[in-house]
């Protein structure tokens, strides 16, 4: 979605699915505890990319190296929640590197309101990206990734993204087909377009397993884009979930208007499993 017209659908999920948390708009939900977590450590990180220096999050277990996942924000960008969903992954054992992806204009936190944040502010930020500087992030930070320590390298690693983040996540797997095993994307925006290099278009250029996360109200806007995803993944002969979730766009992160602890927990509970499956 990613729409500047769609506020009168955001508040329909806010008044409905919301409830008390509503009142408290603004606060970042505290997600679950991991069950047998991994001690970690975290740190802010500058990689130099082709364009200039990006911002980064990156948080690993402490015990030796794990299979890396580059996590793509959505367009509120690299902020607290995403810091949180980034060590709650680390935490179930896994080196995470979560990337501002608009480090080319403002670095993080790029959403004066993080996931609160009126989005005609930052449209422009996402606006200004390209589908070239996806590709030459994605290769640069999975890149980064093997360099590190923590990065258990003889196992594939995994890409995730959000909103906008969806479709730079399959672009991530194009350009290391021989290293990223799974990709996640969650009420991705633009997954099917009428563009040549659609994500839809682009998945038979990768290896991975597909976990695809479709928000309630972008399946009613474009009801044929899920069939269109499963035609592409099953003509590449790539395992794939993809799901219409009960629940709007945006409802991972825990700081958005939107955001649904069920329906983000079974998300959550999917992510896992295909990580599970696909990193070995």
């Amino acid at each position: 979605m990613c729409d500047l017209n769609d506020q009168e659908e955001l508040n329909k999920y806010t008044r409905r699915d919301f409830g008390a948390w509503a009142a408290s708009a603004g606060l970042l939900a505290v997600l679950p505890g991991v069950a047998n977590a991994v001690a970690v450590a975290e740190r802010d990180v500058v990689i130099t990319t082709p364009d200039g220096s990006c911002d980064a999050y990156f948080v690993a277990p402490t015990s030796g190296a794990a299979p890396a996942v580059l996590v793509w924000p959505d367009v509120f960008g690299l902020r607290p929640a995403f810091r949180q969903m980034g060590r709650r992954l680390a935490e179930s054992g896994y080196s995470v590197l979560v990337v501002n992806p608009f480090y080319r204009q403002k670095k993080a936190p790029t959403a004066a309101q993080g996931g609160q944040t009126p989005i005609a502010e930052v449209m422009p930020l996402m606006q200004a990206l390209t589908p070239a500087m996806h590709l030459s992030d994605g290769k640069t930070f999975v890149a980064w990734l093997d360099a590190q320590a923590e990065v258990d390298k003889t196992r594939k690693m995994g890409t995730t993204g959000y909103c906008m983040g969806g479709p730079i996540a399959v672009r991530t797997a194009t350009v290391a087909p021989g290293r990223v095993g799974a990709v996640g994307s969650f009420h991705g925006a633009a997954m099917v377009t009428p563009a040549p290099d659609s994500p839809h278009r682009l998945v038979g250029q990768t290896q991975a397993h597909y976990l695809i996360a479709v928000a309630e109200n972008d399946d009613t806007k474009d009801p044929e884009a899920k069939a269109t995803l499963r035609a592409a993944l099953e003509s590449a002969k790539l395992p794939a979930e993809v799901e219409v979730y009960p629940a709007a766009h945006g409802w991972c992160p825990p700081d958005t208007r939107v955001y649904d602890a069920a329906q983000s927990e079974r998300a959550w509970t999917r992510l896992l499993a295909t990580l599970s499956k696909a990193l070995v």
